[in-house]
Parts: C-alpha cells; structure tokens; sequence
C-alpha cells in the first residue's frame, strides 16, 4: 500500500509519499517520495488578506504535478491539508472552487485543534514517561500541546507563526496569552523537556551535528541562532547552504521556540523531525485499516 499527504502551510506545500510495510504486525511508513516548495501563501494573507492571482495559477499547477506523480507511484490513499493561511485567506472559498474544477482535488481546510491532533498521531512514538511541552511553529500558526505519560492533557493554538512574526503582523498581547498559557500548564502539569516540530527547528537541529533522537539544549540554539543573526542573507544562504525561504524565516521561528521554553523553564528539546504530513499519513492508514496496529517506526 502507498499513501500520500499533500500539506498546503503558509510558506511552503509539501507533498510526501510513503509505503506502507509490515514487520511482524508492527506498521512502518517508509517515505519514497518528498517534495517540497516555497509557495508563501502567508505573505500574501498576512499582508494583504487574500491570495493573489499569480500564486493561485501558480498553487493549481503545483497540485496537478503532484497529482500526476501520485498517479506514476500508484498511490492507493492520499489527504489534502490547508492550515492558517488558507483559513485565513478572504478568497480560500474561490480557490478551493477553483482546484476542484481545474484538476477534481479537494482540500479540507483545517482548524489549528485538527492540525495539533494530527500531529499528535507521530509525536506520542516519540515520548518516554518525561512530562513534554510540544512546540509546534507554522508560518502562521503554532501550536502547543502538554503530554504526560504519553498522554496529551492540553492543547492550544496561536495564530502566530515564523511569517506572520517576520512580517510584523503578530501583537504583544498574543505574545502575552501565549506565555500566560504556557506559565500555568507548566506550572500545572510539572513539564520537564520540550519536543519540537517544524522546518526551522529540524533546520537548527541538524546545524548543532546532535546525533538523531538526542536532545538539543536550549543553550545550543541560542548559539546557532545568534551565529545566524551575525550573517547576512547573502551568507546565510551560501556559505550555510540555507534555502531563501528558510533563511529569512528561521530566525523568527526560532524566537518563538526559544521563548516557550523559557516560559516553561525547559532546558532540553527532543526533534523528532516529524510533523503534520507523517500525522495525516498515519490519519489515511488509521482510516483504511481500523484493527488495531501498532506504529512501530518511521523510516526516511
């Protein structure tokens, strides 16, 4: 079986296609397929509230070359996701219209609850008896979830993302509800180690040189992010090797992780590099195959 997950965020689309392999009863998803590009819905929305049309004739023509490369792999299953720029574009209407009759998609705009529970579908193989604050940072939204023993107790999601910060667009009392929030679940809950999501925070992981599946201190971060800050753009991209659309958004995004943990007074942070692509390809799998399973690995 094969499944795919197309992720319409706010500055990038991405589409993943992953078989589906059984071990002994144990369900591994292994990616054969990803691709990844810089659309920035988010400049627009944010900015001017819709949309404009170059990027919808552009965003159309993206979604049928993906479809055509589902159709060359075979894919039995696939899920169309929007997340905060869509939702919030005035014209989302017109253009979810538009795909449809252009090449039949159809896209479910979801809501940051439904982005956070899907991304919880791969967080909790990640977890150990620790009490965690995920950080989850879009380029509109982010979102935080508390889990303990594996178990999510609390959720909540911000319109605040890497673009949107970029951009100016956010407001101090956002950042004030978002610390209020985190002060009193961690106080609350007794969170111990943060995990993060995201392309930035995978970004900065893989710049620290941590082996996969230890942790990254907060300490760390603050150091690769101030070694970025020093650079221009120009040097960020050629001599880091950062794509454009990650060079100029990671500092943003990494504000935000590094401020959740200092509200939550949290030293370390897991990076699983997963995030709502692997949620909504285990979402397909739950959905065609509902005897219970058990999600034993995710292979790159």
């Amino acid at each position: 079986m094969k499944l795919a997950a197309i992720d319409i965020g706010s500055n990038a689309v991405r589409c993943q296609i992953s078989s589906v392999l059984n071990q002994n009863g144990n369900v591994i998803f292994k990616r054969i397929e990803y691709i990844r590009y810089a659309i920035r819905f988010g400049e627009d929305v944010f900015s001017n509230g819709f949309i404009s049309e170059y990027k919808i004739q552009k965003f159309i023509k993206l979604l049928h070359a993906f479809q055509l490369l589902l159709d060359v792999h075979d894919v039995d299953h696939y899920m169309v996701c929007a997340t905060s720029a869509m939702r919030t574009s005035e014209n989302a209407p017109e253009i979810l219209d538009r795909v449809h009759q252009a090449i039949g998609m159809n896209i479910q705009v979801i809501d940051g609850v439904a982005e956070a529970d899907l991304i919880n579908k791969v967080i909790v193989n990640f977890l150990d008896e620790r009490n965690y604050l995920h950080i989850d940072v879009g380029g509109g939204s982010t979102e935080f979830n508390i889990y303990v023993n594996r178990e999510k107790m609390a959720s909540q999601s911000f319109e605040q993302g890497s673009i949107r910060h970029m951009h100016g667009v956010d407001s101090q009392e956002l950042w004030n509800s978002m610390r209020v929030w985190i002060e009193e679940n961690a106080k609350k809950y007794h969170l111990t180690r943060a995990i993060g999501t995201g392309g930035n925070i995978n970004k900065i992981f893989d710049m620290s040189g941590k082996a996969v599946g230890k942790p990254i201190f907060r300490k760390q971060i603050e150091e690769i992010t101030q070694g970025i800050a020093a650079m221009t753009m120009e040097q960020r991209i050629t001599e880091l090797l950062l794509n454009p659309d990650r060079a100029d958004v990671i500092l943003p995004a990494a504000e935000i992780y590094l401020s959740a943990m200092k509200w939550a007074k949290l030293e370390s942070m897991l990076v699983p590099a997963v995030g709502l692509k692997d949620g909504m390809i285990h979402a397909l799998y739950e959905q065609h195959h509902q005897e219970r399973f058990v999600i034993s690995q995710i292979s790159r």
